[in-house]
């Protein structure tokens, strides 16, 4: 079995749309990022690359790269758990969180959840999917950008 973990933070822009797990999040704003932004997928992203001890996204789709501009993250994330299936590994879990003062996500986390499993094809049970608060505090509390955190634990096939 092999572990990774995944933080990823982006800003928030004044463009929409505000994609998370490849889902569209209804609010006023966006992130901002050479990519679609979506702060939870980079950081699953990073997770299964770390546990592969592949390095990070910024080594496999870096931002100068302007074929990855405006890419659809979740197309990146296949890419990397493709990498995974390729050394004979599978997904146990991942546990992810997202960190925003707004918007509010509850009603987005089934969707969000599905989104992912859909994408790696991999039954939605394995794929959790929590977001909280920063209580006012730092550059999340201020409402200025959205952090999220994943942990991915893969398991040799």
């Amino acid at each position: 079995m092999r572990i990774g973990s995944g933080i990823d933070v982006h800003g928030f822009s004044e463009e929409p749309p505000l994609i998370l797990g490849g889902v569209r999040v209804d609010e006023s704003r966006g992130l901002k990022g050479h990519s679609d932004a979506d702060v939870l997928t980079h950081a699953m992203m990073d997770a299964i690359l770390g546990a592969l001890s592949l390095g990070d996204i910024g080594k496999h789709f870096p931002p100068e790269d302007m074929k990855f501009k405006d890419a659809y993250s979740l197309d990146l994330l296949i890419h990397c758990y493709n990498l995974a299936k390729k050394k004979g590994y599978g997904i146990t879990n991942i546990d992810c969180t997202i960190m925003a003062e707004k918007p509010k996500l509850a009603p987005y986390i089934d969707d969000i959840r599905g989104s992912i499993s859909k994408a790696i094809d991999e039954d939605i049970s394995k794929i959790s999917v929590k977001a909280t608060t920063f209580e006012g505090l730092g550059f999340v509390g201020r409402k200025e950008g959205i952090m999220a955190q994943a942990t991915v634990l893969l398991y040799k096939k």
